[in-house]
């Protein structure tokens, strides 16, 4: 299986983990930032450092270099463990995970991290993908 597919298989079995503003662990809830963070680093890819934010008004390109810096690399064509950035209100960003199934995100309305069908509601700013090894996949 390859990173991106364990990515994937490690949030859907954090679906239905309550939602918590800056929350890093299933205990405690996990914000959007926090699931990727959680499920990279079960599937084999620690994020060391996650950057500090605000809910409203971080900039696209802020996001963006904090991805690169976890080591996700921009891509074009979406497949599964994918990190899709979207803007899910005016300047405000979240990130979702792709799977076959369909987007896995921490809502903070329904106040845990749910599984939704695609395409996403959101305008996509952008496709990531997990590149640990700097390689590709």
């Amino acid at each position: 299986m390859m990173l991106g597919e364990r990515i994937a298989a490690e949030a859907l079995a954090l679906v239905g983990v309550r939602f918590r503003l800056h929350g890093r662990s299933e205990e405690t809830g996990l914000d959007c930032v926090g699931l990727v963070a959680l499920a990279a680093d079960r599937a084999g890819m620690p994020i060391a450092r996650l950057p500090a934010y605000r809910l409203h008004g971080t900039g696209r390109s802020k996001a963006e270099r904090a991805l690169a810096q976890a080591g996700f690399v921009s891509v074009g064509v979406v497949r599964s463990g994918d990190v899709l950035l979207v803007e899910s209100g005016p300047m405000q960003l979240h990130l979702m995970i792709h799977s076959d199934g369909g987007l896995i995100h921490a809502h903070a309305g329904l106040g845990r991290v749910v599984l939704m069908p695609s395409p996403s509601p959101w305008p996509i700013l952008g496709h990531w993908r997990a590149d640990h090894s700097g390689k590709g996949e």
